[in-house]
């Protein structure tokens, strides 16, 4: 049977392929990915930066109102502001105005209702007095109360407020100050506009509003859109507020002519029930990314290009020596070892592939049975080999961590040792001079309250810094292990009996009833459970309930469970807590959970945790059960 002739080109046109889906498809799919990864982190931060910004935005108008108000109150308590006359109160409304230009009116009026003083900004003083017994801020403030009106359109087009507060009799004159009339004013909201516009001036870049919940505006970074008759918040930007959930948040923003689509976010004025709008197109936050994508296409096209250059000029010279050897070999498969084709024995790896191709041809038929046989033993003293260093690497890899543990702790106990002893000097000396700074201030009664909580809070620093020192001192030094025969059930029993649990925290136990009998360190063991019950009781604040259980397993083992009903640990973070000085506590050795590990590891059991967050922990000490014959 003749061999069929391959198709030329084949090979060419496979490493074509191979060489454009090598090169192009991973960098395609990362770069794919690595940009979207772009534009969700720069969505995420801008909108962040714009909550961000919304809340800065709200405490400064927050601040300037109550700064109005405050600016009027104390000129209503400036020296007897309340028994001066006309002339006298009239120069001290002027020197506000003249300093503050937010104010447009001032007036004073008594408790009978009827102003008897009024300045305005434009027509000064003069001016027709009016009766304002039943305005809501004469009102609130007859009854000693300070009063923010509602949002007010002066002309229709300029937002103002109406603030007024209680003009107070003076403290020397009456014991009990009284109200003797009201102090009441008119703010222009205009001066937030302009202090907008002055942050945001490019209206195409990003911009800023202050509306009242029905979508009015009441300050906005183009001061022009104040002005109109009807200046409301865009539909989508009032649809968004309107339905908030929170004090702030934000979200995507639809264009409404069709253009580019912005991103917005809100905070609301607490106080005044206002919200602080602010929204950036979408432009602006993807610009980086746009760019990235842009390069990177322009890349993937010259690299489109290269790569089909260079596969075409290495296929040529990779495959027409092979077209030789696959002639070659066609005729040894056939059995004709003789006058086998003139082959191109090119200087490189494929030269040598030929060269070989040529010497095997001579000596095949003689070492093939050879060649079987060595191949075999060749498998054999591999798969052994191979089985030997997996099994001495294992031995080694073990020896030298338990080496460098005990070499890390030998060294941590000295560094801690020296640490410990060089810390606790200074503290002795800082606990001393405080009970003698308490003994000597509690003779001379001038241990006052508040300098006594300070002390306190030193007195618990220091214990606190005592106690870390002796956690890192004990968990770091070598002890040998003094282990007794104990009834486990009754050394719980007596140990929860001690335990100074806080009143909201509930303890429920479960004993198994075959009273199982260990042998363990009762010091190491007690203090690894109080380690669990205390790491419970912090994550359950308010309430909460610590259950333990015994139970034997499998005949070999006693399961101590201590359970919680606190907030869970999360996954990422279950697998580290064993590891000394690993905490997601605010303070903390990080030792707590390793003092644990190791006491169970020294008596030859086992520890596991099991955690739902949102539900609870349960961590399950195995040790092995003492059969008492």
């Amino acid at each position: 049977m003749q061999p069929v002739a391959p198709s030329r080109g084949r090979l060419s046109y496979k490493l074509l392929i191979w060489f454009l889906l090598i090169s192009l498809v991973p960098v395609g799919i990362v770069v794919s990915h690595l940009v979207n990864i772009s534009l969700d982190v720069l969505k995420e931060v801008s909108l962040r930066n714009q909550k961000d910004l919304a809340v800065r935005i709200s405490e400064i108008v927050e601040f300037q109102i109550r700064n109005s108000q405050k600016i009027l109150r104390e000129t209503a308590r400036l020296g007897n502001f309340s028994e001066l006359n006309p002339k006298q109160q009239e120069q001290f409304i002027l020197d506000v105005m003249r300093h503050y230009v937010e104010y447009l009116e001032i007036s004073v009026i008594p408790p009978n209702g009827i102003e008897t003083l009024r300045l305005d900004r434009f027509l000064k003083s003069g001016n027709e007095m009016r009766d304002r017994s039943e305005h809501p801020g004469f009102v609130n403030a007859m009854h000693n109360r300070e009063y923010v009106g509602s949002i007010e359109r002066l002309q229709g087009v300029r937002p103002a407020l109406t603030i007024a507060v209680p003009i107070m009799s003076a403290p020397l004159l009456e014991s009990t100050p009284t109200v003797k009339g009201v102090l009441m004013g008119k703010v222009t909201l205009t001066g937030i506009s302009s202090l907008l516009n002055e942050e945001y001036p490019n209206a195409a870049r990003q911009q800023a509003a202050v509306a009242t919940p029905d979508g009015f505006l009441i300050a906005h970074s183009d001061p022009d859109r104040i002005y109109k008759r009807e200046p409301r918040l865009s539909k989508d930007a009032f649809e968004m507020v309107r339905r908030r959930i929170s004090d702030n948040g934000g979200g995507t923003i639809a264009s409404e002519g069709g253009g580019t689509d912005s991103l917005g976010a809100y905070a609301r004025i607490k106080d005044f029930d206002w919200i602080v709008y602010v929204q950036q197109p979408l432009d602006a936050a993807y610009r980086a990314a746009t760019e990235m994508r842009r390069q990177v296409t322009r890349i993937l096209l010259w690299l489109i290009l290269i790569t089909i250059l260079l596969s075409l000029a290495v296929s040529a010279h990779i495959t027409e020596p092979l077209r030789e050897l696959t002639r070659a070999s066609e005729q040894i498969r056939a059995g004709r070892f003789e006058d086998l084709p003139d082959m191109i024995l090119t200087n490189d790896e494929i030269g040598d592939l030929g060269q070989s191709f040529l010497q095997m041809s001579d000596s095949l038929r003689e070492k093939t049975e050879e060649l079987v046989e060595t191949n075999e033993e060749l498998s054999t003293l591999s798969g052994t080999l191979q089985r030997r260093v997996e099994s001495r690497t294992r031995e080694l890899r073990a020896a030298q961590e338990e080496l460098v543990s005990k070499e890390r702790l030998a060294i941590m106990g000295q560094m801690a040792s020296v640490v410990g002893h060089e810390i606790r000097n200074p503290l002795a000396v800082i606990n001393n001079s405080i009970f003698y700074i308490k003994t000597k201030l509690g003779k001379e009664n001038k241990l006052d309250s508040k300098l006594g909580r300070h002390v306190s809070i030193i007195e618990s620093e220091v214990k606190q810094a005592g106690s870390i020192i002796s956690e890192i001192l004990n968990y770091s030094r070598g002890r040998d292990l003094k282990l007794e025969i104990t009834s486990l059930n009754h050394f719980l029993h007596e140990l929860l009996t001690v335990y100074p649990f806080p009143p909201h925290i509930k303890i429920t136990t479960r004993y198994d009833a075959s009273n199982p009998v260990v042998n363990i360190d009762q010091d190491e063991f007690r203090q690894a459970v109080r380690n669990l019950i205390g790491n419970g009781i912090e994550v359950m604040p308010e309430s909460g309930t610590i259950s333990i259980a015994t139970a034997v397993v499998e005949n070999k083992w006693v399961q101590v469970d201590i359970r919680d009903s606190g907030a869970g640990i999360p996954q990422d973070v279950v697998n580290k807590i064993f590891t000394a000085f690993f905490t997601t506590k605010a303070r903390g050795t990080g030792l707590g959970l390793a003092v644990v590990k190791k006491m169970v590891d020294r008596v030859n059991g086992r520890v596991k945790v099991d955690s739902e967050v949102g539900k609870g922990t349960v961590f399950h000490l195995f040790i092995p059960l003492l059969k008492v014959t």
